[in-house]
């Protein structure tokens, strides 16, 4: 906890001053974030950070692999979805980028199984991107599929996505927009995927 005390002081003394104008107002008038991110749990891959965003700008909700589940409005716990509706339908955010980044924990217990100390929740979750390993495991070993399974998974995440009536009408209306991204942890980089189904250099 010291750290984060720390870390604390340090915003309120050097952050809060230069900041504070755009918290009262963000206080008084209400969020207003132009994009949503789905982004990976990982502590190496902070959107804010990434993209350069200060308070308000992006509405972000992080899990195990990036993952969106297909649209299944029961009566289970949902927080993706939950978070989701809120982004889309409340906030009316024009763009949702799903980001996945290298040496991704999740995918690797997709590929490779999760490990003894996360089996309760994990195995399940992942399953969610298993069409993802059946195609990349169907052209290349488990040893080599890493970065290319955590590309499908995005891929699989935007088709999922879509599953969405809010969200495909929203689409449909051109009002939002989809966007796949990868984030390389060791060199920065960050790619987007193009109308021609493949990943590129940002």
């Amino acid at each position: 906890m010291n750290r984060l005390l720390d870390g604390y002081r340090r915003f309120r003394a050097d952050t809060w001053p230069q900041e504070r104008a755009r918290f009262e107002e963000l206080a008084a008038s209400g969020q207003r974030p132009h994009t949503m991110i789905i982004a990976c749990s990982d502590s190496r891959v902070d959107p804010a950070v990434i993209f350069g965003a200060g308070p308000g700008e992006l509405f972000v909700v992080r899990n195990v692999a990036n993952l969106v589940p297909p649209y299944a409005p029961d009566s289970q716990y949902h927080g993706t979805s939950a978070a989701l509706e809120f982004g889309v339908r409340v906030l009316q955010v024009s763009q949702l980028v799903v980001m996945g980044h290298a040496m991704c924990g999740g995918v690797t217990a997709l590929l490779r199984g999760a490990p003894p100390e996360a089996r309760d929740f994990v195995p399940t979750w992942m399953q969610i991107a298993r069409e993802a390993r059946s195609r990349v495991l169907a052209c290349m070993k488990v040893e080599d599929a890493q970065e290319a399974c955590e590309l499908e998974a995005v891929r699989v995440s935007l088709a999922n996505l879509m599953t969405f009536p809010w969200v495909a009408e929203a689409v449909a209306a051109g009002s939002l927009t989809l966007q796949g991204a990868h984030f390389g942890v060791a060199t920065g980089r960050l790619m987007l995927l193009g109308a021609d189904g493949e990943f590129a250099q940002a």
